[in-house]
């Protein structure tokens, strides 16, 4: 029975109490609880990782997989022309990733070749793949192709890449690549207050 003006509140009738017990309990246990040593471990991988607890815990819930791969932008990496060196610092954060491919696209007019060439000579950064980022005024599908394209030419699996950038295009990267997630470059490098 409805009345006018009722805004169907919480039932009085008799039972109330252990309806509201029996729902919230429903509720925690739909949420997870860790075993220590899974925990444990996944703390140690963001370390390896070189990920923020919080962040990789993040992207590891929302994607239901590892992160096997990063794919940097060229933006993300500081390199803006060919042979050009990138920063010292974001150099050893990425020589320090362990068991995970290193992955980029380079924001013209950046050569991809280049780029990997550049990168092993001058730190010993060894990338598995890179290509052309794509323009970011390229339709979806594009977009999507562009970011998928080395990535597929080095094996990895679209739901473990990370992607790390600068702008909101490469944001949109993840997105229509349908990849793990996107994490800023001054949060993956360290470089927030």
């Amino acid at each position: 029975m409805s009345l006018l003006g009722h805004n169907n509140g919480p039932s009085m009738e008799a039972g109330y109490g252990w309806r509201k017990h029996s729902w919230a309990k429903a509720r925690r246990d739909l949420l997870p609880t860790l075993p220590i040593e899974v925990l444990r471990r996944r703390v140690n991988r963001a370390k390896e990782l070189g990920l923020p607890y919080k962040t990789y815990a993040s992207v590891r819930a929302a994607s239901g997989h590892d992160v096997v791969a990063f794919l940097f932008s060229s933006n993300a990496l500081r390199v803006f022309r060919d042979g050009a060196p990138m920063p010292a610092h974001r150099a050893e954060k990425l020589l320090s990733v362990e068991r995970a491919s290193l992955t980029t696209l380079a924001q013209p007019p950046l050569d991809p070749a280049r780029l990997i060439a550049t990168l092993m000579s001058e730190h010993g950064i060894a990338l598995k793949a890179a290509g052309p980022a794509p323009h970011f005024a390229a339709s979806w599908s594009d977009i999507g192709a562009a970011v998928i394209a080395p990535l597929r030419a080095a094996g990895l699996p679209r739901d473990g890449v990370l992607v790390v950038g600068d702008t909101d295009a490469e944001r949109d990267w993840c997105a229509a690549g349908r990849l793990a997630g996107f994490v800023p470059s001054d949060v993956h490098f360290g470089e927030t207050a």
